[in-house]
């Protein structure tokens, strides 16, 4: 349960926030903005701006001409004497996989042809309108994970590990929890070898992936001597990837105080690198490195919402932000169907001079639709046979 609420409300923040910078950029510069849609179809709750009020519909199964159809099964008029109506209707959908905002004259994913230039229309607008619109959802999901990290990093203080092997906390599930190590526990052995620093013991059990290693360690002013088996995670080192041993602990990590301006800055800092490591990822993909099946859909980061709110607001925030970077750095990747297609589109007409055809940006939007589609097709594929792995 908690996975299902944890991933609801992830993509809902995510999503709300995207479409929202598309929304208030449109606004902006006067486009019309004809519907603003939190989830997919079919929708489920209206409210549209009307003169003198608001419209508000609840859509069910309702009967009509002797067949169960999905209309609206209660039609309120909220009123509000002298307003002036946008038209624009907002809108909470049944499917909590995306959203949408639908501007006057804009041909994107429905293949909406109805275009007549005029004044509120998006196509009407000059170049640097269509590219800020186009790109505010990818701004909007950039500066949430930029106060994220801030806002984390100004509560929680700079960390700094304490250079001692002494355990902390063991992870569920991994060797040490297993093994019945507990937190306190001092480790001064490895295979006979003396263990002074944290650093001496993530070196020594990083070179022994799925080994049995014997341990000593003391609890409480007592020696005690086990036999554990590490195992393997496969990490990103210097430039490529490489097999290393896990025991699943925790070092003591001491927290000290951040001005807000160091917070800021380390929020920035963190932004930054996660674009980088994206960029790694698809280097590493690139070249041979990564597989497809490396990567996680839907299913994948359900789970990854799920384990993170269990840990915490702390790492259920922080997945939040990294996952608002990646959705920003692939909505502004040049490929149709995507913000950065129809940016691309745009840019490309301004260097030719001319507009392309209603069908070739259908055609466009058609090819990369499809594409799309088959990959994500293809990394849920791989997400289901990662579960059942």
């Amino acid at each position: 349960m908690t996975t299902l609420w944890a991933f609801i409300v992830l993509l809902g923040v995510l999503i709300t926030i995207h479409e929202y910078g598309h929304f208030i950029a449109a606004r902006s510069v006067g486009v019309q903005v004809e519907r603003f849609s939190i989830g997919m179809p079919p929708r489920f709750l209206t409210i549209e701006s009307i003169d003198n009020g608001y419209l508000l519909r609840i859509f069910f199964f309702k009967r009509s001409e002797g067949s169960f159809k999905w209309l609206p099964i209660i039609e309120k008029h909220i009123k509000s004497p002298g307003r002036s109506g946008s038209r624009t209707e907002y809108v909470i959908a049944l499917l909590p996989l995306g959203g949408y905002v639908k501007m006057a004259g804009m041909i994107d994913e429905s293949m909406d042809t109805k275009i007549s230039y005029e004044e509120n229309e998006f196509m009407s607008k000059p170049l640097w309108a269509k590219i800020w619109i186009l790109s505010a959802g990818v701004i909007m999901n950039t500066i949430l994970a930029f106060i994220i990290f801030s806002a984390l990093a100004y509560y929680q203080g700079s960390a700094e590990v304490v250079d001692e092997p002494i355990i902390r906390e063991t992870i569920a599930n991994m060797p040490a929890e297993s093994a019945g190590m507990l937190s306190g526990d001092i480790i001064k052995k490895l295979d006979g070898n003396n263990i002074q620093t944290w650093e001496e013991l993530t070196t020594f059990v990083k070179a022994k992936p799925d080994s049995e290693i014997e341990l000593v360690l003391e609890r409480e002013g007592k020696i005690i001597k086990k036999i554990i088996t590490s195992t393997a995670s496969i990490v990103p080192v210097n430039g490529g990837m490489d097999t290393v041993g896990v025991l699943g602990i925790y070092p003591e990590i001491i927290y000290s105080s951040l001005t807000l301006n160091e917070a800021v800055l380390s929020g920035w800092s963190r932004t930054v690198g996660s674009f980088v490591m994206i960029i790694e990822s698809l280097r590493m993909l690139g070249s041979g490195e990564a597989t497809v099946k490396d990567f996680g859909g839907p299913i994948m980061i359900a789970q990854l919402a799920g384990q993170t709110a269990e840990a915490g607001f702390i790492p259920f925030l922080t997945f939040m932000a990294l996952l608002s970077i990646n959705l920003a750095f692939l909505n502004i990747l040049p490929i149709p169907g995507l913000d950065g297609g129809h940016i691309f589109i745009h840019l490309v007409e301004s260097l030719i001079r001319r507009p392309l055809t209603l069908k070739t940006r259908i055609t466009i939007q058609q090819i990369g639709m499809a594409f799309l589609l088959l990959l994500m097709v293809t990394i849920i594929f791989q997400d289901i046979t990662r579960l059942f792995n």
